[in-house]
């Protein structure tokens, strides 16, 4: 399985299938693509914020491909003319060989594109499963059922923010990951901006001292296999 980060909480994940997680690439000053040139099978969204919806509906309608959301944004979405597919916490969506199930997260949640006039449902992480297990887990702060994720879903990769502010910070994905007990971690969702900024390397030695998950600090557009 291939991962490619693009800045912030976009990633593409490249297995069976070829899905875009939460492609905000335009006005994302880390993203060295273009949303023109994302050709994917499936975009999974975690919540509606205009820094993970992004550019959805635009690479959606230009390409066919399905996109996978908790129920009320997926109504949404529907609504612009997308084959959205929608779920909620707890559930899954399964296309093709790949499994997509939504998780919770810490957060809130409205669609800023309608003006926060659209019930978007509640925020979510995901869970990627097409032989790798990944843990998506969106925008989101520390909480103690994170060990549920890891009973139930034994994520090899998990994804956090650590940018603070909006989400938990080092210390907090710190906590998180001995909560969810990963191989790997990759942080995103940091120094995109600067009310986010992070020290990465830090949290990488936070986490390799004082657990047994291996910290992947990704290049953006830079692949790496899992």
């Amino acid at each position: 399985m291939r991962i490619t980060w693009h800045g912030h909480s976009a990633f593409e994940i490249e297995d069976s299938l070829l899905t875009f997680i939460d492609p905000f690439i335009l006005g994302n000053r880390m993203a060295e693509i273009k949303w023109e040139d994302i050709d994917p099978d499936v975009i999974a969204v975690t919540h509606g914020h205009s820094d993970h919806l992004g550019d959805t509906i635009s690479i959606a309608k230009s390409t066919e491909c399905k996109v996978v959301a908790v129920n009320e944004l997926a109504k949404y979405l529907q609504t612009r003319g997308i084959d959205a597919i929608g779920a909620n916490i707890g559930g899954t969506i399964e296309i093709e060989d790949t499994k997509y199930t939504f998780v919770p997260a810490m957060h809130s949640n409205g669609i800023d594109e309608a003006g926060f006039g659209w019930d978007a449902g509640s925020p979510a992480g995901i869970v990627v499963r097409d032989g790798v297990s990944i843990y998506h887990a969106g925008d989101t702060a520390i909480f103690n059922d994170m060990t549920l994720i890891h009973e139930l879903y034994r994520p090899k990769v998990a994804m956090l923010p650590i940018g603070g502010r909006f989400t938990m910070d080092i210390e907090g994905a710190l906590l998180a990951v001995k909560l969810i007990k990963p191989q790997l971690v990759i942080p995103m969702h940091y120094n995109t901006f600067d009310v986010i900024k992070a020290d990465v390397g830090k949290f990488q030695r936070m986490v390799e001292d004082q657990t047994d998950a291996e910290v992947i600090i990704l290049e953006s557009g830079v692949p790496v296999e899992v």
